[in-house]
């Protein structure tokens, strides 16, 4: 049964004053298919958007067994007792047959997600490119807006999330495990040069010296590529969620660079051309939906694909004639 569309002006009094379950009540409308949802919405975020901005934005991603679950919570549980109020927007892999959240984050980080300034939101990436959930952005503002000042984006660490995900943020967080020889064969160059920080996890007991060791060898990778800002060379730091050592320094370093991008007007910039490609992106998914949603195409798809798959049409052939079909009625 559908959920009843909640009145807009209700939802935006309960964020503003920072109502965890209002909060998740108008997340739940933003990621809404429904079109009396989305118009609902659009009229929240319309009237949240002057609140929002404040926040550190951080994008944190890992290759697999790195610990990101864990090495959030430590980091969050630290945040909360410095005064921060903490939202974690984890993206997770969707179920193929549901399109729900196959894992859930809440049991993920236990002690986080009972901290009265701390929230988390699981969220299915619903088959969208890079696994990143297609109401991220907006549910930023939304956390942002009900008084969060530290916003964490998680992304499932495969594909293209990574990309999604920086493009989206301040501070890119890329989390590595020691045995850098191995791992710097496998992790793309792309991610490297997308990293604002590289840190090395699970950096306790015997495995020091190999995190240290794994430390120096990102270094000189990174010395060879062209950091993503001029005013700032992405440092390499070892830590423990566990043992909660060098978690500080990852904060720190968050700081700085915020400071340092803000001083020199990168950080508007930044978030300036962010907006810009975000409303592209938009309007390359409505483009997509009504495209679809179109009579001509609807009753010319099933033939064309089918002639396609015989190999009687080519793809090329088939797009366009598709879209030029739209011609005589746009």
């Amino acid at each position: 049964m559908p959920m009843k569309t909640p009145d807009p002006q209700t939802c935006i009094a309960g964020v503003l004053a920072g109502d965890r379950r209002m909060l998740s009540k108008t997340i739940t409308l933003i990621e809404s298919a429904l079109p009396a949802h989305q118009a609902a919405a659009r009229a929240i975020l319309a009237a949240l958007l002057p609140k929002t901005g404040g926040a550190v934005r951080l994008g944190i991603t890992g290759v697999p067994g790195v610990g990101k679950s864990t090495f959030i919570e430590s980091f969050g549980m630290m945040l909360v007792g410095q005064g921060h109020r903490v939202a974690v927007l984890a993206v997770d892999p969707s179920s193929a047959r549901s399109g729900g959240s196959v894992m859930a984050d809440k049991t993920r980080m236990e002690r986080l997600s009972t901290q009265p300034h701390s929230f988390i939101r699981p969220s299915p990436s619903s088959g969208t490119l890079g696994g990143v959930a297609r109401k991220t952005r907006e549910t930023m503002l939304a956390c942002e807006a009900a008084g969060y000042d530290v916003i964490i984006v998680e992304t499932v660490g495969v594909g293209q999330s990574e990309t999604t995900v920086a493009s989206m943020v301040d501070f890119f967080l890329v989390l590595m495990l020691a045995g850098a020889g191995d791992e710097l064969q496998g992790m793309k160059r792309g991610i490297l040069e997308l990293a604002d920080a590289l840190a090395i996890t699970k950096a306790d007991g015997e495995n020091v010296a190999r995190a240290r060791k794994a430390a120096k060898i990102y270094e000189m990778a990174l010395h060879l590529l062209q950091p993503s800002s001029p005013g700032w060379t992405p440092p390499v730091l070892i830590c423990s969620a566990v043992e909660l050592t060098g978690i500080e320094p990852i904060w720190n370093a968050v700081l700085q660079h915020r400071e340092r991008l803000s001083g020199s007007g990168e950080l508007a910039a930044k978030r300036k051309g962010q907006a810009v490609a975000w409303m592209w992106s938009l309007i390359d998914e409505g483009l997509t939906e009504r495209f679809s949603r179109h009579p001509d195409v609807k009753r010319q798809l099933p033939r064309i694909t089918r002639e396609v798959e015989r190999g009687s049409l080519a793809p090329t052939a088939a797009a366009e004639k598709l879209l030029f079909s739209l011609d005589n009625t746009m």
